[in-house]
């Protein structure tokens, strides 16, 4: 775990607060941190994602199937 001193806005502590309490979290790391969580899902594109990079590290590992001709196969 990593402890960080920011430095807020009162706007933001206020929201900060709002989260903590609306969703009945004991402190304001724990509001900070489903705010980030929820916030870095809608922003990171799927392919920076960790579980991204596991799935196709996985799928690397699959057996492959050679094709001719990829048109006549599957139409």
């Amino acid at each position: 775990m990593v402890k960080a001193i920011v430095d807020i806005t009162d706007e933001a502590n206020r929201v900060i607060n709002i989260v903590k309490a609306k969703e009945a979290l004991k402190d304001k790391s724990d509001a900070l941190n489903l705010i980030l969580t929820i916030y870095g899902k809608e922003i990171l594109e799927p392919e920076l994602r960790p579980e991204f990079i596991k799935e196709l590290l996985e799928a690397q590992k699959e057996k492959t199937i050679k094709v001719k001709d990829f048109s006549s196969q599957y139409r």
